[in-house]
């Protein structure tokens, strides 16, 4: 039995099945890594009180900190009662275990209500950076989301001396599940705009007035107390409260990073906005030094005075608070303002935060007029412009070396049966009724007759019509074109910009720009920079445009992948609305013997819905573990190298 929705209740009776030969059992005896306890409660944000699905009590959840090349359990409890539930591991591509991408209909059965799954991670010593999780169940990641970070393997290549977290989201006064009901809805009826910003669960929402804040206090310290010196492996430092989770006050203040004079911080800054695509500045600080986008690889520093960050996108910059003296030529000022703005939305919102260097200040409530001046367009903002610290490492393909060009177009429709409004990639539309049980489960139950067929598939914009999935070979160097098209639906000929983003691993992002794709107008574009891109997972495409001509070509995004993984995997919009209303594609990987490496009769309990693997109140899960191995991570000196020992899938 199985739900009609991925959001309703599991009402079937849940039946643990026999406990399967070499499996694990996680008993009373297993600790996990890391625990995450998923419920649906009352939370006030955004100066007002509604429910909401949180992680640990509060939203954004609590951060988590994964060790480089290294095996990490974590359990994730599903304790609500009527919703079902996945946890993504935003940008841990290739490094989950089958069944473990957080996917429901694509890669996993979702959790049942009063159930948990433990998800089984392997880091490579090369991931540090910053990601994040969400839920991947309708609306759910709005809330159901929190910061994850991989620490560096030995030193880092940047020297500082702490961390802060920047967590964005988005704020509604509808609920997750009034929102999906609007999207999903037929007649199409949408959520319109954001109603506010969220940074590390502060904000102030549309129609609200900001208070002062009394001073005193921690909470500015979140996603602190981790230091980088200089040819050492970065250390945790001890702090009054536990800055990995975020304080949950009732106040209506604006939000507030407390930082010490004269130092250095890495601030990671996340987009985990279901909507929004932001543009940010400090005040008085123009000194924004990114060296890691996405996670995976360091980049060249590039110097900025504000950065642009859309829904999944993640960015680390060095950030030199002003000295003691310099402050005191500031007038003794101790707090400035982060603006932020809302782009390519038609009602844009402004928000703040505060950047604070005494804990003895008040939190100050802005001005009704902007603090900085922030562009208006986006379309521009360091394109072409990140390369890697370590070139040597990079393995960014040439025009060369790839085999198969897959051109996307993203499009705004009408169902021709029914008449609503939905998303298409590629004249497809893919939502959570499209398959009746995951598609990599159906591989395992079904073998190569589950496979999509690559032949229909290359005459047929790239997906199988009787799979509807997209498949591709093992050893193949894809270029992936995103084409935006005017709108033939809703408002005819209009544009929306969509940040993309990739389940299957990193690619390389080699461009945007207006209208049709050119390969070989932007090949000698790129021989002329001499540019070598570093390893994204979610980027933008503009609209670069209000409205073209319906169908018309407005814009384009192209990436190139080298094609190594086997498994099922989701390239989609970040949008969460978009993404309900079709616009994700699901992707095979290699042919059903390279992705089935559980062996079938141990693969059981990963196949049913709330089947064994699943634990709850009165039974333990039966868990196949997928990697073993040594730790590949050991504290080195700078320079020296980082690998230590073997580490690899379980044959």
């Amino acid at each position: 039995m199985r739900p009609s929705t991925l959001s309703s209740l599991f009402l079937g009776a849940w039946l643990p099945a026999t406990a399967l030969a070499d499996t694990v059992v996680h008993d009373d005896t297993f600790t996990p890594d890391h625990i995450l306890r998923v419920t649906y409660g009352e939370v006030t944000t955004g100066c007002e009180s509604r429910p909401s699905v949180i992680v640990n009590g509060t939203t954004p959840g609590p951060v988590i900190h994964l060790l480089p090349g290294a095996i990490s359990w974590i359990r994730v409890y599903n304790d609500m009662t009527d919703q079902n539930l996945t946890m993504h591991w935003h940008g841990l591509v290739q490094r989950l275990a089958p069944f473990g991408d957080g996917t429901p209909l694509a890669s996993q059965w979702p959790i049942p209500p009063g159930h948990f799954f433990d998800y089984e991670i392997s880091t490579e010593v090369d991931d540090s950076g910053t990601y994040f999780y969400h839920s991947h169940v309708g609306m759910q990641a709005m809330t159901c989301t929190g910061p994850l970070i991989v620490d560096d393997c030995g030193a880092s290549p940047y020297t500082y001396d702490d961390e802060r977290i920047f967590h964005f989201q988005d704020y509604f006064f509808q609920t997750d599940r009034q929102l999906y009901g609007a999207v999903t809805s037929r007649p199409f009826t949408g959520f319109g705009q954001t109603d506010g910003i969220l940074l590390n669960g502060k904000g102030v929402a549309n129609g609200k007035t900001a208070s002062t804040g009394a001073p005193g206090g921690d909470r500015g310290f979140f996603g602190g107390g981790h230091s980088s010196p200089p040819g050492r492996a970065p250390r945790r430092r001890l702090r009054r409260r536990d800055d990995d989770q975020t304080d949950m006050s009732s106040d209506c203040s604006l939000p507030v990073i407390d930082v010490e004079p004269g130092k250095t911080y890495r601030f990671r800054f996340i987009g985990g906005t279901g909507l929004s695509f932001l543009t940010m500045a400090f005040e008085g600080h123009g000194n924004l030094t990114i060296v890691q986008v996405d996670g995976s690889e360091y980049n060249a520093p590039v110097s900025t005075d504000h950065l642009q960050m859309g829904p999944g996108q993640r960015f680390d910059v060095m950030f030199k608070s002003k000295t003691v003296d310099e402050l005191a030529a500031d007038g003794n000022k101790s707090t400035y303002f982060l603006q932020f703005e809302t782009r390519e939305r038609y009602s844009p919102y402004r928000g703040y935060g505060v950047l604070r260097y005494s804990l003895d200040a008040v939190i100050p409530t802005p001005s009704s007029q902007p603090i900085v001046d922030l562009p208006t367009d986006v379309t521009n903002w360091l394109e072409y412009t990140f390369q890697p610290l370590n070139p040597g490492a990079n393995e960014f393909p040439t025009a060369a070396e790839v085999t198969r060009r897959v051109v996307i177009d993203a499009e705004l429709t009408n169902d021709p049966t029914t008449g609503r409004i939905m998303w298409e990639l590629a004249h497809l539309s893919w939502t959570e009724f499209t398959y009746q049980k995951p598609a990599l489960v159906d591989i395992y139950e079904r073998g190569q007759d589950a496979i999509p067929n690559f032949d229909a598939a290359v005459k047929n914009y790239g997906w199988d019509p009787a799979t509807k999935s997209f498949p591709a070979r093992i050893g193949e160097v894809l270029e992936i074109v995103i084409q935006n098209t005017g709108a033939t639906a809703g408002l005819p000929g209009s544009v929306e910009t969509h940040p993309f983003h990739a389940h299957s691993k990193h690619y390389y992002d080699i461009g945007s720009g207006k209208g049709k794709y050119n390969a070989d107008a932007n090949n000698a574009k790129l021989d002329k920079l001499g540019y070598r891109p570093v390893k994204r997972d979610t980027t933008m495409l503009f609209r670069y445009a209000d409205e073209v001509g319906a169908g018309e070509a407005a814009g384009w995004r192209a990436w190139r992948i080298r094609i190594t993984n086997p498994g099922v995997w989701m390239i989609h919009c970040h949008i969460l609305a978009h993404m309900m209303a079709g616009m994700q594609s699901v992707w095979v990987v290699g042919d059903a013997d390279q992705i089935r490496d559980i062996p079938l009769d141990l693969s059981q309990s990963y196949l049913t819905y709330g089947g064994s693997v699943m634990g709850n109140a009165t039974h333990a899960p039966n868990v196949f573990q997928y990697f073993n191995g040594t730790n590949k991570c050991r504290p080195v000196q700078a320079g020296q190298p980082h690998l230590a020992g073997n580490f690899s899938r379980r044959a």
